[in-house]
C-alpha cells in the first residue's frame, strides 16, 4: 500500500501531459502553503467531455479519480495510471451538480440547491440511490465534504440569505440519521484581512480536509485563493493563486499521503485538466 502511493507521482508523471508548459519563470511566483509548490503542477488533459468537470473524489484503492459534471448526472472515473479507459455511469437527471463525496462505497452529489443525492453499486453493478431535500430555498452552494471527526458532511455556501458579509455560512448533513442539523460559519473578514482588504466577497467553490495536516482547503474560482483553515473552518492563512494556471478550479481531493489533486473546468480556454501537487511535508516556500 506504501509502495502505491509513494509511485503514484511517477505513475501520474506518466501519464499526464506533463509539467504545466508555461513555465512559472516565466510569470509571477505565487506563495504556496507549506508542502506544496503551487507554481508548478504536473498537468493532466481532460476529454471535452468533461469540460465542466465539478467535484473530485480520490479512490485509493486503484489510485483513479472519481468526478462528476455540471449538468448531466454522470460519475466518471478518471485513472491516473497510463492506459486505462474513461468509465461512466448515470446517476441521476439533468441538474445544476456541483461537488462529490465518496463516504466508504457511498457516492454523495450535491445540487446548487443544496440537495444531495446520494447513490451506491449493487452486486450486479446498478445503481441504488435516493434524494435528500435541502429544507429552505433561496440558498446556492458549490461545496460538500466530509468531516471524519464528527462523521458529517458539509456543505458550505457560495451565496446564501442567511450569509452576511463578515461571514459565510456552514451546514451540516448528519450521516448517521441523514438530516441536516447544526450550522456555523466562515470568518470572511479575517480572510479579507489575509490578502490585504477591508472587505471581500468570498465565493468558495471546492473544499476539502488534508489527510495529514488536518487542515481545511478551501479554493474560490471567483476571488482567485486558496485558503487554508483549522479542521474547525477558522481560517489561517490565504493564498492568491495563479489565474493562468488555476483558470476555474472546481473540484479538490486530496491521497492518503497528501498529494493534492485540483480539477479545472474547461471556461472557455482549451480543455478541462487535474493539476497534481506533490506533498513534501518538509517544504516551507
Amino acid at each position: 500500500m506504501l509502495y502505491r502511493y509513494a509511485s503514484l507521482l511517477c505513475l501520474f508523471i506518466a501519464f499526464a501531459t506533463s509539467r504545466c508548459s508555461q513555465s512559472a519563470d516565466a510569470r509571477t511566483a505565487f506563495k504556496s502553503p507549506d508542502g506544496y509548490d503551487l507554481n508548478k503542477p504536473f498537468l493532466l488533459k481532460l476529454p471535452v467531455e468533461l469540460d465542466e468537470i465539478s467535484g473530485l473524489a480520490f479512490y485509493s484503492h486503484d489510485t483513479s479519480v472519481f468526478a462528476i459534471g455540471d449538468e448531466f448526472g454522470y460519475l466518471y472515473k478518471i485513472p491516473l495510471t497510463k492506459g486505462k479507459p474513461i468509465r461512466k455511469w448515470k446517476f441521476s437527471n439533468q441538474g445544476d451538480y456541483e461537488d462529490l463525496v465518496m463516504v466508504d462505497k457511498v457516492f454523495y452529489v450535491l445540487q446548487s440547491n443544496g440537495n444531495i443525492t446520494a447513490f451506491t453499486f449493487d452486486d450486479h453493478n446498478q445503481i441504488l440511490s435516493q434524494q435528500k431535500e435541502f429544507p429552505a430555498t433561496g440558498n446556492e452552494f458549490e461545496i460538500l465534504y466530509f468531516n471524519h471527526h464528527i462523521f458529517k458532511l458539509v456543505l458550505m455556501c457560495k451565496d446564501c440569505e442567511t450569509d452576511k458579509k463578515k461571514a459565510l455560512s456552514v451546514i451540516y448533513f448528519n450521516l448517521l440519521n441523514k438530516q441536516f442539523d447544526d450550522s456555523a460559519s466562515i470568518n470572511v473578514t479575517a480572510i479579507a484581512n489575509m490578502v490585504g482588504e477591508k472587505k471581500i466577497k468570498f465565493k468558495p467553490s471546492a473544499a476539502a480536509l488534508h489527510p495529514i495536516t488536518d487542515e481545511l482547503y478551501i479554493i474560490s474560482s471567483i476571488n482567485k485563493l486558496v485558503v487554508v483553515c483549522d479542521k474547525n473552518g477558522n481560517p489561517k492563512q490565504a493564498y492568491p493563486i495563479d489565474p493562468v494556471l488555476f483558470k476555474q478550479p472546481e473540484g479538490i481531493t486530496f491521497t492518503p499521503q497528501g498529494d493534492m489533486i485540483i480539477s479545472n473546468e474547461a471556461a472557455g480556454r482549451g480543455v478541462a485538466n487535474l493539476l497534481f501537487f506533490k506533498y513534501n511535508k518538509n517544504v516551507k516556500p
